[in-house]
């Protein structure tokens, strides 16, 4: 599962880690751990990853999560990262895949709220959880769009549900660490 996360990076040079903490939960446990790093590479955009599995399925969402129902956020699935990406941050050196600085902007345990396991959505290509982290709650799904051109598109939607707040902003208002405080300039 980590064999593509393995042929990108050199974790000696970039400061990444190598490989995972040790699953908290099993695979029957209904809740699971979560984060969503503020990644300033390329471009900004934000690292959104769940744990399934064993290891951190991602997604990119280059504008952050909505709290807002009415709003759809592209979310490009990216290669599985293992575990230890749960409370990664750093500056990942020029020169390296993904360089540029990480912070940890959420983390926390979801839930899933699917009548399948989480393995089986990630297969037919959707998930729906219950976030519970520093910075949002609440229900969200994730769908896969399918295209000609490739599956690695999804739709990360907020769930019309007590927590939702068209009036938020947190992408662009919340720019520390929930861990550290720290910013992406003084890292």
């Amino acid at each position: 599962m980590l064999s593509e996360y393995r042929v990108k990076r050199r974790p000696d040079r970039s400061g990444e880690p190598a490989e995972a903490h040790a699953p908290r939960n099993g695979p029957g446990d209904p809740e699971t751990r979560f984060v969503i790093q503020r990644h300033a590479a390329s471009g900004l955009h934000f690292d959104f990853r769940l744990e399934i599995d064993g290891v951190l399925v991602s997604w990119a969402v280059p504008k952050g999560p909505s709290t807002d129902s009415a709003e759809k956020r592209l979310a490009t699935r990216t290669e599985d990262h293992p575990l230890a990406y749960l409370d990664f941050e750093g500056r990942i050196p020029a020169g390296q895949y993904g360089h540029g600085t990480v912070v940890v902007w959420d983390t926390g345990t979801f839930a899933n709220l699917s009548d399948e396991d989480l393995v089986s959505g990630l297969h037919r290509g959707h998930l729906k959880f219950w976030l519970d982290g520093e910075r949002l709650s609440g229900a969200y799904a994730l769908t896969q769009i399918r295209t000609r051109g490739g599956d690695q598109n999804w739709l990360l939607v907020k769930v019309d549900d007590e927590t939702v707040d068209p009036h938020s902003d947190l992408a662009h208002t919340g720019l520390e660490s929930v861990l550290t405080g720290r910013t992406r300039r003084n890292l």
